[in-house]
């Protein structure tokens, strides 16, 4: 059985695990890029707090040594499913089946401008971009005689209240505290704030209201500005306009603000439901096809009693959804009855900033504050990187920082452009 996977995140990696070593089963991995990375830390590279090594893995080191797995660099252009055939940018490819893991992509709701000039916060090469622009942007304001356009460079607007958006707040605010005062004594008068906005009536709507509750009392502290029921409608002219009439003049608009799937040539309209999701039955194969599945954030699945509106766009969901795909590949290369998937919710977290962060774990229903949250977020995503390397970088970086309150990763790196 040949399965071609498009996408090594989070469900597709971990769908690749589960099949390796299978002597009737062949998988082929198809990424544009050539490593699995881990989204939840992006912030903390875009923010030089950790390097780009530390939460990245090569998918081909990564397959060494698993005969039936193998990498194709390449991007998806059309799906032929009458062919069983899909054309790629640089070739084509046969499956028997074709499962789809190619999560969302940055939502900027039709705001032309916006997409233009925001920094997006989704992929590694955002994080990358987002770490030159924001050092550039300080280096700038550190020799800027002019008062109001420092504080445009300095002041930093985070768009979306959910946990990326609460996250990368909380980092900019100890940044401003533990590091600016320190490496940049020209920049010690000058004011600049750090803002965190959200549309919504609170910060990280999906967890309790307690995490909420304590989230918003955290980073108040810290010193960032939340508004929330404040909703960006225009970017443009280093002016952030809202929708209540409100605008603030910044050089650096951070949008976390939503996501949305791809949608995919070949597949007819009716298969996609909210948000552009592909719309799948129980077992994750895609409605009206026989040998087409969607797993993780670019699927929509309506049949699961406990969330009938559809999972959320979480990793715990992808990586659940990943291993059950995988399993009923396994029980349909040896004819056995499939198994329906049901998501188990493992609980929701946050970080906020040093010793502080929120959880909430569903069953039984327990909710942590502040330095236990913490110390169970760096637990979970410590163990949560692909690679033994990924850990031990990532663990070591971490204590540097906790002890030194800093970091020394903050070079402006780019290629030249010729």
């Amino acid at each position: 059985m040949e399965i071609v996977v498009i996408g090594g995140g989070f469900a597709g990696i971990n769908l690749c695990k589960e099949l390796a070593h299978h002597r009737d089963i062949r998988v082929t991995l198809v990424d544009k890029n050539n490593y699995n990375f881990f989204p939840p830390l992006i912030y903390q590279v875009a923010t030089a707090f950790l390097e780009p090594s530390s939460i990245s893995y090569p998918f081909r080191k990564f397959f060494a040594g698993k005969k039936n797995l193998q990498f194709r660099l390449g991007e998806l252009q059309r799906v032929i499913p009458e062919e069983n055939k899909i054309i790629l940018n640089n070739g084509e490819l046969q499956y028997d089946a074709l499962v789809f893991a190619t999560g969302a992509e940055t939502n900027y709701f039709g705001m032309e401008n916006v997409r233009k000039n925001a920094i997006p916060m989704k992929t590694l090469n955002d994080a990358i971009e987002m770490r030159n622009t924001l050092l550039k942007n300080i280096e700038k304001a550190a020799i800027c005689k002019d008062i109001r356009k420092r504080r445009q460079l300095l002041t930093i607007v985070v768009a979306g209240g959910g946990p990326t958006g609460v996250e990368v707040s909380g980092m900019f605010a100890e940044m401003r505290k533990n590091i600016l005062v320190k490496e940049y004594p020209e920049l010690q008068t000058v004011a600049s704030n750090v803002y965190l906005v959200d549309g919504g009536d609170a910060l990280l709507s999906p967890m309790s209201v307690q995490s909420q509750s304590d989230t918003l009392e955290a980073l108040t502290k810290l010193g960032v500005v939340v508004k929330l029921h404040t909703r960006v409608t225009d970017y443009k002219d280093d002016t952030v306009f809202f929708a209540n009439g409100e605008t603030i003049q910044t050089k650096n608009l951070i949008w976390a603000a939503g996501v949305s799937a791809r949608q995919f040539d070949g597949i007819s309209v009716e298969s996609y439901g909210r948000g552009r999701r592909l719309l799948v039955d129980e077992y994750n194969k895609l409605k009206g096809a026989d040998n087409i599945y969607a797993i993780g954030d670019t699927c929509l699945q309506l049949t699961d009693m406990g969330f009938p509106e559809g999972h959320p766009q979480v990793a715990q969901v992808a990586i659940q959804q990943g291993k059950n795909l995988a399993k009923n590949f396994k029980q349909q290369s040896k004819g056995l009855a499939l198994k329906p998937f049901s998501y188990k919710d493992k609980g929701s977290m946050a970080i906020i900033g040093k010793n502080k962060a929120v959880v909430d774990i569903p069953n039984p229903k327990i909710h942590l504050n502040g330095f236990i949250a913490w110390m169970a977020w760096l637990f979970i995503h410590l163990i949560s990187l692909i690679s033994y390397r990924n850990r031990v970088q990532t663990f070591y970086n971490w204590m540097v920082a906790y002890f030194s309150k800093d970091q020394s990763l903050r070079m402006i790196i780019r290629p030249d452009k010729k």
